[in-house]
């Protein structure tokens, strides 16, 4: 049983950041039209990834341990701290490769026609990005919780 177990918690973000991966999926399609398997193995895109993952597993803590628990408070803090990270640094990190791509492409006078020549620009997230992952983490946690619960 891994109702109010360690192992709930694990699955909790485990399975959040999944269904978070195949969600950018489905909304670069609605953006786009176009289908692009790249981004179940990329940083980036809505909803965070990052944010459901630490905020399912903050909420499972918090469902198993209690919201007033030490453990809840130290996974609370994690969680702040990649949510952060993804909207703050890696966000700035993006906007750099962007303005460093337009450089070089300015410099050469042409586009680089290889990704490899290119930095990566889909990093960080908007603040909606990290909001929307946040809640699809507190969702699936509470729901996997409701769904392992003895009757």
């Amino acid at each position: 049983m891994i109702y109010n177990t360690g192992f709930e918690a694990i699955i909790c973000g485990i399975l959040a950041v999944l269904i978070a991966q195949w969600a950018k999926i489905f909304t670069f399609y609605f953006k786009t039209k176009e289908i692009d398997f790249e981004y179940l193995f990329t940083t980036g895109g809505m909803p965070s990834s990052h944010s459901a993952g630490v905020c399912a597993l903050t909420t499972s803590v918090g469902l198993i341990d209690g919201f007033d628990s030490l453990f809840f408070a130290v996974s609370g803090g994690y969680a702040l701290v990649v949510m952060h990270d993804a909207a703050g640094v890696r966000r700035k990190a993006q906007d750099m490769a962007k303005l460093l791509n337009k450089i070089i492409a300015d410099f050469y006078k042409s586009d680089l026609k290889t990704k490899s020549a290119q930095l990566k620009e889909l990093l960080g997230h908007t603040p909606k990005e990290v909001f929307a992952g946040a809640v699809l983490g507190i969702v699936v946690a509470i729901t996997i919780h409701q769904m392992f619960a003895p009757n």
